[in-house]
């Protein structure tokens, strides 16, 4: 985040994001699981998060997996967004960070709203929302390719 910008909320949260920076509640996390993928296998954990705006569904990839306890208070650094079934999704991985913060700074779970974000689906886009290209483009940095085939996406770079 910028100095002087405000964080982003959940209820914020559009698919096809990159470089997004979040301040969650852990409200619910599952053990990390080996995924098999079309580039191997891939190690992830899932958790519900959320804010005072909303929840949201949370991967974290690689070396993230497993960092997040029910509960905590943390800042999510270089996380981006996907959609499937369309809803929004959050995703950490190798490139991002997760921070433990000070508990004052993100409502108590109980305090959190069930809401999500929902996909907006415009022309083109499709169904399945956005869907990680593993290509480059000539400056670095992620790039998105368009999906109708409601497949998640992953991480690039394992």
């Amino acid at each position: 985040m910028a100095e002087g910008e405000e964080p982003r909320k959940v209820s914020s949260l559009r698919g096809g994001e990159d470089n997004v920076d979040i301040k969650v509640r852990v409200i619910s996390v599952e053990p990390p699981k080996t995924i098999h993928t079309q580039r191997g296998d891939r190690t992830i954990s899932e958790a519900i998060v959320g804010d005072e705006t909303g929840r949201v569904k949370l991967t974290a990839w690689g070396k993230q997996a497993g960092k997040l306890e029910e509960g905590q208070a943390v800042e999510l650094k270089g996380a981006w967004t996907t959609v499937y079934r369309g809803q929004v999704q959050l995703n950490i991985g190798s490139r991002g960070s997760i921070k433990k913060i000070d508990d004052s700074e993100v409502p108590k779970p109980e305090d959190i709203p069930e809401t999500t974000p929902k996909a907006e689906t415009t022309p083109g886009q499709g169904r399945g929302g956005f869907r990680r290209s593993y290509g480059r483009r000539p400056g670095g940095g992620r790039r998105y390719r368009p999906s109708s085939e409601g497949e998640e996406g992953g991480e690039e770079g394992f």
